[in-house]
């Protein structure tokens, strides 16, 4: 046993204080201020070194915790799912103003499902299915619906290839990372997150095609990557869609993208 002070100024150098603080919370049961403030606690060291050396090997915070932050709820994450960014809250914000009252919504890709259980729990009303190509995704994002008592349904899909019937809104952050960028990711996320999720191939845009290929008119609310703006417009235009509006997220980068069907208000 060691006490917690002792051990944050040993492993200081070792992890970033405040990760090292939150580890240590999650182990004793208590808040990071708890922590702060009972510096002369013992602790177990060797759990919390254990943790600390894979925070430091590059293992994502949210990965060791087991959870992250989205939307104003905790959801469950693990190296099967993408971590959930603040920048898709945008996503979600959009998807709660935009959808007609009563639509059908596809959110592709479902991940950790936090988009599509966020949007349904704004939205009690919207009728939503949440679909993904992973297995193990959707086991996880079946755990975060029942944790959130959602209704949202989860189906095993790639697009809408397995899906009947009309869709009015199809909500989705895909993978839209160029394959020759992948290299250049931070390790975290290069080396832990599913590859999958991350890109769609070389161009980056290949899922961005396909859910436009398969919207049959429905609105699409699409989260996009940097500097994919003017290629995104040319796939909606080329596919008889228009671009409704763009939003930027919190740095300025065009973020979320909103087009319908040429006719289609």
């Amino acid at each position: 046993m060691e006490r917690i002070d002792a051990l944050r100024a040993r492993l200081r150098s070792v992890v970033d204080p405040r990760d090292l603080e939150l580890l240590i919370a999650d182990a004793t049961g208590r808040s990071r201020s708890w922590v702060l403030a009972h510096g002369d606690e013992p602790i177990d060291a060797a759990l919390i070194e254990e943790l600390a050396m894979r925070r430091a090997a590059g293992e994502p915070l949210q990965y060791i915790r087991g959870r992250c932050d989205f939307f104003g709820r905790v959801f469950l994450v693990d190296d099967r799912v993408l971590i959930p960014r603040p920048e898709t809250e945008l996503l979600v914000e959009t998807a709660v103003m935009r959808a007609p009252h009563g639509a059908r919504v596809v959110d592709v890709g479902a991940g950790s499902g936090c988009v599509a259980i966020s949007l349904e729990r704004a939205r009690t009303d919207l009728d939503i299915v949440a679909v993904d190509v992973s297995l193990g995704a959707l086991a996880l994002a079946g755990r975060n619906a029942r944790a959130h008592k959602s209704r949202v349904r989860f189906a095993a899909s790639n697009v809408l290839d397995s899906l009947r019937g009309d869709v009015d809104v199809i909500v989705s952050n895909p993978p839209y990372i160029a394959a020759g960028d992948v290299p250049g990711l931070q390790v975290e996320v290069r080396d832990h997150e599913p590859r999958l999720a991350l890109t769609p191939g070389p161009r980056g845009t290949e899922v961005i095609e396909r859910i436009f290929d398969a919207a049959r008119g429905a609105m699409i609310l699409l989260e996009i990557g940097f500097g994919q703006e003017p290629e995104v417009r040319e796939i909606a235009a080329s596919r008889g869609f228009t671009v409704e509006e763009v939003r930027n997220d919190l740095a300025g980068i065009p973020r979320v993208v909103v087009a319908s069907a040429h006719g289609r208000q």
